[in-house]
């Protein structure tokens, strides 16, 4: 996949695949922790004939900007920088399309797009909504078991290990997961190189630094602290659809419970035997929820 290079109006620099014709629905697509644009490969390749596919390295990845500082990865920005990029592409509307941290900010993009008419559709892969999340993290001792790495990615002491080893020293120290993805070798040795580089290394942990979620500590209560009140979100009501794989060690089922009352438009794909990795460790079933969900909303 080509790339270019699209300057946003707040100075950030992103790298960006942009297939299929130009004059043809859009889609854009949004990779999660710790991947790139290339996460959605074999999406890219099945849709580009008749869609408009973009896809960016995003804010922190790989060749784009990846400014240090925690107060650049606030939610908001991110979410400005995909309304920034659709305007520099000269994309009026489209669907979004998101996993992981991709998926986390796909629900921010498809809450403000529906306002104004710029996001029409929304696809979720594996990414919790806002509003379902962090009560998860407060009460569901799974999830907030699964979550723990979570505290050491934000942890300033694990700083020079990144810096002078690159980001697999703290992965391999943060997370023990039993399920290993099974990856093309070249596709692995891309991300560990980008993974090397200090710099961007840090600015992809910036992203769970600059969020406002709280994940409590294993000792913490199970219950909602005093006063806490959840995000003040309207309902999504474009239509949308989420993917979820069952074998996420990070993001168990319970994050799909309650989707069906903030949703309005809701179409639910769950994939048994998948991992975290969905859109390219099942990319056909993937494929095939998309085909189906693009297909039945409008094309």
């Amino acid at each position: 996949m080509d790339q270019i290079r699209v300057t946003l109006p707040n100075g950030v620099e992103l790298d960006v695949a942009d297939s299929g014709p130009k004059d043809a629905p859009a889609l854009i697509f949004l990779h999660g922790f710790p991947e790139s644009h290339r996460t959605w490969r074999h999406q890219i390749a099945h849709f580009s004939d008749r869609y408009r596919c973009i896809a960016p390295d995003q804010r922190g990845y790989r060749g784009s900007s990846a400014p240090q500082d925690v107060t650049s990865y606030t939610p908001d920005k991110l979410i400005g920088d995909v309304f920034l990029m659709a305007d520099a592409l000269g994309v009026n509307d489209f669907t979004i399309v998101g996993h992981d941290w991709g998926g986390a900010i796909a629900w921010g993009v498809a809450l403000g797009g529906q306002m104004n008419g710029r996001v029409t559709r929304a696809v979720v892969a594996n990414a919790p909504h806002p509003a379902i999340f962090q009560r998860l993290l407060y009460c569901d001792p799974a999830q907030r078991e699964a979550s723990q790495y979570i505290c050491a990615f934000r942890d300033p002491a694990n700083d020079a290990l990144v810096r002078e080893h690159g980001l697999p020293a703290l992965l391999m120290k943060a997370l023990n997961w039993a399920r290993s993805p099974q990856m093309e070798q070249a596709e692995r040795d891309a991300l560990f190189q980008d993974w090397s580089n200090p710099d961007t290394a840090m600015a992809m942990l910036n992203w769970y630094r600059g969020s406002p979620m709280v994940v409590p500590k294993m000792d913490a209560p199970f219950e909602l602290p005093a006063g806490y009140q959840p995000p003040a979100l309207p309902n999504l009501t474009i239509p949308t659809l989420v993917i979820w794989a069952l074998d996420d060690l990070a993001l168990p089922p319970s994050n799909l419970v309650g989707l069906d009352q903030i949703i309005d438009n809701l179409t639910l794909v769950q994939v048994p035997d998948c991992g975290h990795f969905v859109p390219w460790e099942a990319p056909a079933k993937f494929n095939a929820a998309l085909e189906d969900f693009l297909n039945q909303t409008g094309g």
